[in-house]
């Protein structure tokens, strides 16, 4: 027997879907991408579905209910516009065990609905059904874009510049973050049950770490979809040459879309962007930044291609930085250190089944 774990999520994803036929002539672009197309008219239909399980992908020990609601509607806007789309409508189903009450339910529900009213999104429909295993979130989203608009995995070329927006790393970092605490916490209130006292200098203690730390907290806890930079980019006259959002860690990405296009790659350490914030948290953790900035996952940032060609058009634009370039497929695909070494780049960052 297989165990899931040897094959990885994608490699998963691929053993069931390999040779999939596809029977409407509506299904433009099935598995593989960021979302689904559909073919009906004018405009393509996209579609995107992500799940959130308690204990997987989130703990409510530290994760405010309306927070997660937010963001598990941003992560599938996030899938839309990476296909260079505008999100529409979504769908919203839970799992929820007993322990759950109405008005929690009806806070997580607060922050889908704010995610919804920021991002022009309607919530058309859903599903509940009790869990045995707390919470579980699955959200669809639909959106549009015209044909000739909508940017894929697999279209970079040699000579392409390869381009990242905001930092990297640093939802990563946010993580740790909470982490740390919530372990330091849990071993301190082992040691004084019943103490008030001590529960308060706890809590004193504990919003003293996260001082001059609240961009990373904000990156993991509520995290935004770059629709403001496939706005400017439209204004710009850029299409992309191929695109995705950075959720799984840069490294990650950047081989899929390598992969996808039968490419090369060359990123260059020094141009990757990296927030101060998450270098210092990194250097205080004696962890290397530059690892966590390749293969950290949840910055839903933008990684696209462009063509050289759009290089004037690109530098003026706020927020995007040109990390390297595609190379030919025999070329590898490497990490360029500051010191000119060449180094592999392999794929570090979040796999659902080997966490």
């Amino acid at each position: 027997m297989t165990q899931i774990s040897t094959l990885g999520e994608f490699g998963l994803i691929r053993q069931l879907t390999d040779k999939l036929p596809q029977q409407q002539p509506s299904t433009r672009k099935g598995v593989g991408d960021d979302a689904a197309v559909m073919n009906f008219g004018d405009n393509q239909v996209l579609m995107t579905t992500d799940m959130l399980l308690e204990g997987i992908h989130f703990n409510l020990e530290y994760v405010p209910l309306k927070h997660l609601g937010y963001k598990a509607a941003v992560v599938n806007f996030s899938d839309i516009y990476a296909m260079n789309g505008t999100p529409t409508q979504i769908t919203v189903s839970l799992g929820l065990s007993r322990r759950f009450t109405v008005e929690q339910v009806e806070e997580l529900y607060s922050g889908i609905r704010l995610a919804c009213e920021r991002y022009g999104v309607d919530l058309v429909g859903g599903d509940t059904c009790a869990s045995l295993t707390g919470l579980t979130i699955s959200i669809t989203c639909l959106g549009t874009a015209k044909a000739d608009e909508i940017v894929y995995r697999n279209g970079a070329k040699e000579n392409d510049l390869i381009c990242v927006t905001g930092n990297l790393g640093t939802a990563y970092m946010g993580l740790l973050l909470l982490e740390r605490e919530r372990q330091a916490w849990t071993q301190s209130d082992s040691k004084a049950v019943g103490q008030q006292s001590d529960q308060t200098a706890k809590r004193s203690v504990s919003e003293a770490v996260f001082e001059g730390k609240e961009y990373l907290l904000e990156r993991q806890l509520k995290p935004e979809a770059r629709r403001d930079i496939i706005a400017k980019l439209r204004k710009a006259g850029i299409k992309p040459t191929a695109m995705m959002d950075v959720s799984d860690g840069l490294s990650s990405e950047l081989l899929h879309i390598c992969s996808q296009s039968n490419a090369g790659c060359a990123v260059y350490e020094d141009k990757l962007p990296i927030d101060y914030q998450a270098a210092a948290l990194a250097e205080e953790m004696n962890l290397n930044i530059v690892t966590c900035a390749l293969n950290g996952g949840e910055d839903y940032e933008l990684l696209f291609t462009c063509s050289l060609s759009d290089y004037e058009k690109l530098v003026p634009i706020d927020d995007v930085y040109i990390i390297g370039h595609i190379t030919k497929p025999e070329y590898g695909k490497l990490l360029i250190g500051r010191n000119g070494e060449e180094i592999t780049l392999t794929a570090q960052g979040w796999n659902a089944f080997t966490e």
